[in-house]
């Protein structure tokens, strides 16, 4: 992608986003990704040969290759949002073949998906891609619906289906959270004794989060930054977050007449600012400063503006000292060559030198 083309994309944001340059979390203390990023950071760590075997074929695939850096293909939809949902744009995802195809072709590190997905076609494409397995999924089924996040099957399954990776979802801040948190603990270790990598969705869910219009703190600075600290916690590689839109969340839920969790004021006055690079920086701070690698998803959702929003959110991602880029139904509720085209133009901005840490 030329600079002229990025520019465009980016619109009046173009040089509010590419030339800043950040006064909170300074660069020189994050650990940012690099083609050393396994020797560098797993290298000391407790992980075993063979994790450290299977991160490398994460970070040695698809156009990112041995750049540090992640271009991911989610595709668990079809049971978090409902396979008509998510499939009726384009019915050709239904068979999860094609999923793997827009992965590979679209120049993916990884493909992530169901254990049902990945075992229908697992003897032809676990050699040729990634597999990351999807162990958990909030069940859209039950009336009314319910935000739950349950185990559709075991990490030595995912094993077995030459998987080198398992991803988990927890509900931080749900009323069935501490139960989700045992469970994938118990996974992660699992995986790690096994030699696969670990990466960790830490979403938020409780209704308090929702305060009106413009005040959705499931997307604030603040509480997704600690999720994700929780989640290196837990020992994840990688986290797995949305990108944030606001902040204060703590602030807002300590209205006077509850105490909710603990704040420190210079959290707002000096580790972040309302630059959403800055915001960003903060969740990459929680991540043990970059240690557990940082990717994002975010941002509107559907049409033309699929492209622009992706660009932004990799741009927001790259400068802040993020890992990549987790991209689902931008890419595959989409004719599959424009799929690609919009995986491709993601993975442009992690190859591109000239955009830099902030």
């Amino acid at each position: 992608m030329t600079t002229a083309k990025l520019t465009e994309l980016l619109g009046e944001e173009a040089d509010y986003l590419l030339s800043y340059v950040s006064q909170t979390v300074p660069q020189k203390n994050l650990h940012l990704p690099g083609p050393d990023f396994i020797d560098r950071i797993f290298g000391p760590s407790d992980r075993s040969v063979q994790v450290l075997r299977s991160l490398g074929q994460l970070f040695s695939t698809g156009r990112l290759a041995h750049t540090g850096y992640l271009s991911i293909l989610p595709v668990d939809q079809g049971i978090e949002h409902s396979a008509g949902a998510s499939f009726a744009p384009n019915p050709q995802y239904f068979d999860p073949e094609n999923i793997v195809r827009l992965a590979i072709e679209g120049g993916c590190n990884a493909v992530a998906t169901t254990f049902g997905g990945l075992g229908m076609i697992a003897r032809r494409y676990a050699h040729k891609i990634p597999f990351i397995v999807k162990i958990n999924h909030n069940e859209l089924l039950t009336y009314p619906n319910k935000h739950d996040q349950i185990l559709f099957g075991t990490v030595r399954e995912a094993w077995n289906l030459g998987a080198v990776a398992v991803g988990a979802t927890i509900y931080f801040g749900s009323a069935e959270s501490g139960r989700q948190i045992i469970e994938v603990a118990k996974a992660f270790e699992e995986a790690h004794r096994l030699g696969m990598a670990t990466i960790l969705w830490c979403y938020l869910r409780n209704n308090a989060f929702h305060q009106g219009k413009n005040k959705d703190y499931h997307l604030a600075a603040d509480l997704t930054g600690q999720a994700n600290y929780l989640g290196a916690t837990l020992q994840a590689d990688i986290i797995k977050q949305k990108l944030p839109e606001i902040n204060g969340g703590y602030q807002a839920l300590n209205t006077g007449e509850s105490s909710y969790g603990k704040l420190d004021a210079r959290i707002y006055s000096q580790l972040t600012t309302e630059h959403p690079i800055d915001l960003c920086r903060y969740q990459v701070a929680n991540c043990y400063l970059g240690r557990a690698g940082l990717i994002n998803s975010g941002g509107e959702f559907g049409g033309e503006s699929d492209t622009k929003t992706a660009i932004r959110t990799a741009v927001i991602n790259k400068r802040a000292g993020g890992m990549g880029l987790i991209s689902g139904r931008k890419a595959f509720q989409r004719p599959f060559e424009e799929g690609i085209k919009l995986l491709h133009a993601i993975q442009n901005v992690y190859l591109d030198s000239s955009i830099t840490i902030a």
